[in-house]
C-alpha cells in the first residue's frame, strides 16, 4: 500500500469523498444538527413605543412594541423555537435602575404578555441586569466611588428575580457578571415561592467589542466600560471556572457570550458542566454577516446557517441568535 493509502499505481483506496456524494449522503452522515428547538429569539420591547423602531446597526431587528412583540413570540412559537429572551427599555432610567424592579416596568409587563401569548408552548427567558434601566448604564449599582458595587447589586438582582418570576417567566438570564449572583437568585426565588423558576446564568461573558450595535438596540446610557466585572477576552480557564462556580451555586444552564470569537471557551464548558450549555450569537456578530451580504461580500443564507452549525459543533445545546426566526423558516 502506498503511503497515500493506495493499492498499486499509487491510487487512494481510502475516499472519504463517497459519503459527500450526494445531499442525501451528507445528511445521513452529518455529525451536528441544528434544529429550532435549540434556538433562542432575543427580543427588545420599548414602553411607550406606538411602532416598532427599526436597529440600525441590526437590519431586519427592531424595538418592538408590546403587540407586535406578542406577535413576534407567537409566531416563535409557531416555527418551534425553544424560546424567546426579552429586554426591556424603559422610557426612563435612575442610578438605581428602579423601573428593572417595578412590577409594571417594561420587561415585567412583556413577560406576561409573552406568557399569556404562548402558554408553555415556548420558554420565556428574560433578561436579568441593570444596564438597561440605569442611567450610568451599568450592569450594576454604584458605591460612592463610582465603582460597581458587587454586594449591593446582588440585593438588587434577588428583587429583580422575583419580580420577573412573579410575572410568569420560565427562566431568567443573570448577566451581569457579579460574584454569587446566581447564589443571590435562587436563594431569592426559593424564598418567595418560585422554586420551580431556572436560571440561565451568564457565566462566562467577555468584555467584548461585539456588543456595539445591542447598546444602539437598548439605548444604553454606558459612561466607561465593563472590564471590571466582564472577563477578559484573553482567558479561557477564567471562563470554565466560573461556569463551574455557576453550576455550584444552582445554575441550571450556563452560557458563554460572545460565541462566534469563544467558540474555544464555549468547547471547554461544554465539556466541563453537568448542565446544557447555551451561546450568544450577539450583534456584533450579526451585524457582520449582514453588512457583508449587503455589499455582496458573501452569501447571506448558507452563512447564516455555517455560523449557527459552527456554534452547535463547537458543543451549545442552546444558541441565542437574532437569526432565529429565519433560521427555522430556513431548516425548512
Amino acid at each position: 500500500m502506498s503511503p497515500a493509502g493506495g493499492v498499486g499505481g499509487g491510487f487512494p483506496a481510502v475516499r472519504p469523498r463517497r459519503l459527500r456524494r450526494t445531499p442525501a449522503m451528507r445528511r445521513m452522515v452529518a455529525e451536528t444538527d441544528l434544529r429550532p428547538s435549540q434556538l433562542v429569539l432575543p427580543l427588545f420591547v420599548a414602553e411607550g413605543a406606538a411602532e416598532p423602531r427599526p436597529i440600525a446597526s441590526m437590519p431586519g431587528v427592531v424595538q418592538h412594541t408590546r403587540d407586535t412583540m406578542r406577535a413576534a413570540v407567537t409566531e416563535a412559537a409557531e416555527l418551534g423555537l425553544g424560546g424567546v429572551m426579552l429586554f426591556g427599555i424603559p422610557q426612563s432610567k435612575d442610578a438605581e435602575g428602579s423601573g428593572a424592579l417595578d412590577p409594571l416596568g417594561i420587561l415585567n409587563v412583556a413577560i406576561t404578555d409573552a406568557v399569556a401569548e404562548v402558554g408553555d408552548a415556548l420558554a420565556v427567558m428574560s433578561d436579568l441586569c441593570l444596564d438597561e434601566f440605569t442611567d450610568h448604564g451599568h450592569c450594576g449599582l454604584l458605591s460612592s466611588s463610582g465603582e460597581v458595587d458587587n454586594d449591593a447589586t446582588l440585593e438588587a438582582y434577588a428583587t429583580m428575580a422575583v419580580a420577573q418570576a412573579s410575572a410568569g417567566v420560565d427562566l431568567v438570564g443573570p448577566s451581569g457578571m457579579m460574584d454569587g449572583q446566581v447564589a443571590a437568585v435562587r436563594a431569592a426565588l426559593d424564598r418567595a415561592g418560585h422554586d420551580g423558576v431556572g436560571i440561565l446564568a451568564y457565566a462566562a461573558k467577555y468584555a467584548s467589542a461585539f456588543y456595539g450595535p445591542f447598546r444602539e438596540a437598548v439605548d444604553s446610557s454606558l459612561q466607561g466600560d465593563r472590564r471590571t466585572y466582564q472577563q477578559d477576552p484573553a482567558n479561557v480557564r477564567e471562563g470554565v471556572r466560573e461556569a463551574l462556580l455557576d453550576v455550584a451555586e444552582g445554575a441550571d444552564m450556563v452560557m458563554v457570550k460572545p460565541a462566534l470569537g469563544y467558540l474555544d471557551v464555549l468547547h471547554r464548558v461544554a465539556e466541563a458542566v453537568p448542565v446544557p450549555v447555551a451561546a450568544y450569537n450577539v450583534s456584533g456578530e450579526y451585524a457582520m454577516v449582514e453588512a457583508a451580504a449587503a455589499q455582496g461580500w458573501i452569501d447571506r443564507e448558507p452563512a447564516i446557517l455555517e455560523s449557527l452549525t459552527s456554534i452547535r459543533r463547537a458543543g451549545a445545546d442552546v444558541v441565542l441568535t437574532y437569526w432565529a426566526a429565519e433560521a427555522a423558516r430556513l431548516l425548512r
